[in-house]
């Protein structure tokens, strides 16, 4: 075990009886935080000056929302179902009901009969814990995690691309970009403090392309704002990669020297016009050519994106034709010209980076890849399967069909947070047990047969890393409340029970297996970690990597890959039911299904869901603002509060899904990434009507008035 070297800030304020610094649990921008706890409660919290990806900075929620950690509706005691209801248990008799229940499963149906979740909100070290658990003391790999309905296209189509799974550079590459083009993502309100540091670099001249359905705040500092459907985000790429050709942008020395496949997306392209693009998106062709020159003509430009790219029926294909219009104009690699994919959630990366995927180990190596299976056997003594698992979405399917008789679900809210709410809860009630390991009860536990309680970010060590592949420590500011253990610790002593030892005494004993384990991270180390942390991929010597592929990509041959992809349809489509295209999404004060934060003062700035439509439609639909609303889509129904509000373009609405009674992923039907499963959160067609009753005749929106 590597000797702890402190990294905590000390002071000698005498109100605080305890002093540590972390990195924030919400996004994954990872600010660098000081922590301050007097009498096992969090007083405050400031952000770390030296931070490297927030440089003194911190949003409302990494600095203020921290009251949830001592609401008094955390879970402090296991519970045990008994009777159709949950009751107080021991530590002792739960986990006796667990490891029961799993060798009872196993030895009736076979390792694959069970699944399991690990959480992006938890370290490296646990989801590492949790893959290892799953493989090695079950024996199947059914394990996943959230980066499956987010990022998991950002993911294939970077390694198909590029070869590895990341950010191509760092938050410092907006800096020094003479160009930011942003697709789908509202960093102001998603990701705070890079969204200031955006402003920031608008100010001194960079110049903006925002791409959104809205009109997002960062659309008031840019040079021009692109308003694409929903579901049209292949033509406008497209399109954009029309002009670079077509108007002698090319970087044609870069696509000579360092990429293959070129020539099929030079046929491709002849048919994306922006005349042709205008027909599909309706984005104005001129517009279109504006923003292609913008980002042609620069020496250095900067891509980032978010769930407005991923979370559709061609999100994994969408992200490809990024990396082809940076390829194409020789921006990748270099300082200013990143690719820069801005993860939702504080350790999105790091859980797949881990291996918490059912096709993968650590750093993405594959489970059918022998040599890589017969390393882990050996580390971890157990034989594994070299058979891929099953998907989220395969996952509940196969426990509809009653093939999949249990699950262990790690610090997520599936029943809330996860696409077609009905059938999710089908396969929860279907299982013949569950496991949830959680910091409070939640829409998911209700169905559980044995809750655990856990710890929050602010109480546990480890690492994360954030969205641009760097690895940071994190320290616990407080202890988890009454008998709530760490995850780390939880996950260890189940593995044990089931008879598979870890050998750690703590997350920096299996930090430093990963380590020993993964070529890519051979240089991690806590010591090595510091303040600042490490990029990976990380050199034995400890030689990190802000900028990856200034030389070559990491593919065979060392070239980047061209995909030529054409436009396709989305997933859903408005028509005479459903005339409306809902976009769901984020903002500011609130964090995805709001467990965290509407336990905090957060809760009296945003109190609930509202329903932004455009006033044309509001018109149309006898809506005003304030009204309730009935939203139904082709799969469920929800009730909400309507915003008349400019912000969304008309025959589109938005919501966001921080609220629990909401249910906004009723709405959110089966339609997902052709290559990850990830679902279309982004188009779904919908009908809004006022409540109580609507009129006995509302036109459609296609009607006159």
């Amino acid at each position: 075990m590597a000797t702890a070297i402190p990294i905590d800030v000390k002071t000698t304020d005498e109100r605080f009886d305890r002093t540590a610094t972390t990195t924030c649990g919400y996004c994954g921008v990872g600010c660098r935080l000081e922590t301050h706890a007097s009498g096992g409660r969090i007083v405050s919290i400031s952000p770390a000056l030296d931070g490297p990806a927030n440089e003194g900075h911190t949003c409302l929620k990494g600095r203020f929302a921290h009251g949830f950690t001592r609401s008094p509706d955390r879970l402090q005691t296991p519970l045990i179902r008994e009777d159709g209801e949950l009751r107080p248990a021991s530590w002792e008799e739960a986990l006796d009901r667990i490891v029961a229940e799993v060798e009872r499963i196993k030895g009736a149906h076979g390792p694959d009969a069970l699944a399991g979740l690990a959480s992006s909100r938890a370290t490296n070290e646990d989801c590492y814990a949790m893959a290892r658990l799953m493989r090695a003391a079950i024996g199947t790999n059914n394990i996943d995690n959230c980066s499956r309905v987010c990022h998991s296209p950002t993911s294939f189509a970077l390694r198909k691309a590029f070869g590895l799974s990341g950010a191509t550079g760092s938050f410092t590459d907006i800096d020094h970009a003479e160009v930011a083009l942003l697709m789908g993502v509202n960093p102001t309100q998603g990701h705070p403090v890079v969204g200031a540091r955006i402003k920031q670099a608008a100010l001194r001249g960079c110049k903006l392309i925002t791409i959104d359905p809205r009109r997002i705040e960062l659309a008031d500092y840019g040079a021009i704002h692109l308003a694409p459907r929903p579901g049209t985000n292949a033509a406008v790429a497209l399109g954009l990669c029309h002009v670079v050709r077509r108007d002698g942008m090319l970087d044609e020395e870069f696509i000579a020297a360092r990429t293959e496949g070129f020539e099929a997306v030079e046929e491709l392209l002849e048919g994306y016009d922006p005349a042709a693009v205008e027909e599909v998106t309706g984005i104005p062709a001129a517009d279109l050519e504006t923003a292609a020159h913008i980002y042609g003509e620069a020496a250095s430009g900067s891509l980032l994106w978010g769930l407005g790219v991923t979370e559709h029926k061609y999100g994994s294909e969408v992200v490809q034709l990024l990396c082809n219009l940076a390829m194409m104009t020789g921006k990748v690699g270099k300082p200013g010209s990143a690719l820069l994919p801005l993860r939702g959630q504080n350790n999105v990366q790091g859980s797949s980076d881990m291996g918490a995927l059912p096709d993968t180990y650590t750093a993405y190596r594959s489970v059918e890849d022998e040599d890589v299976a017969s390393r882990f056997e050996a580390a971890w003594g157990a034989p594994l399967s070299r058979r891929k698992g099953m998907t989220i979405p395969q996952m509940f399917d196969a426990a509809v069909a009653r093939e999949l008789k249990a699950m262990y679900i790690f610090g997520e809210d599936v029943a809330q947070t996860d696409p077609d709410t009905a059938h999710v809860i089908a396969a929860l009630e279907n299982l013949e047990f569950l496991v949830c390991q959680e910091i409070f009860l939640n829409e998911t536990t209700k169905f559980a047969d044995v809750v655990l309680p856990a710890s929050a970010h602010l109480e546990k060590e480890g690492t994360f890393i954030n969205a641009e592949r760097r690895f940071q420590i994190v320290e616990p500011a407080i202890d988890p409340p009454g008998e709530a253990r760490t995850d780390f610790e939880i996950l260890g002593e189940v593995s044990r029970r089931l008879g598979s030892e870890t050998g750690w005494d703590s997350p920096w004993d299996a930090l430093d297996e990963i380590a020993r384990l993964t070529p890519e991270y051979s240089g991690v180390s806590r010591e090595r970690l510091g303040r600042r942390g490490l990029q990976w991929p990380v050199h034995p010597d400890g030689t990190d990597s802000p900028t990856l592929y200034d030389v070559f990509f990491d593919r065979p041959g060392g070239r980047g890959h061209f995909a030529a992809l054409p436009y396709k349809e989305p997933g859903d489509a408005a028509d005479g039911d459903f005339p409306l295209i809902l976009v769901t999404g984020r903002i500011l004060q609130h964090y995805n299904a709001g467990t965290m934060t509407r336990r905090t003062g957060n809760a009296t700035l945003v109190d609930r869901d509202l329903l932004e439509i455009h006033p044309v439609d509001a018109e149309k639909l006898w809506v005003k603002d304030g009204d309730l609303v009935s939203v139904r889509s082709r799969v469920g129904r929800i009730e909400v509060e309507a915003k008349v509000t400019e912000r969304i373009e008309p025959g589109h609405v938005f919501t966001t899904f921080h609220f629990p009674e909401t249910r906004t992923n009723l709405l959110v039907g089966q339609s997902a990434d052709v290559n990850t499963s990830c679902p279309e959160y982004k188009v779904i067609a919908v009908d809004v009507r006022p409540m109580p009753e609507a009129p006995a005749f509302i036109p459609a929106l296609g009607d006159a008035g």
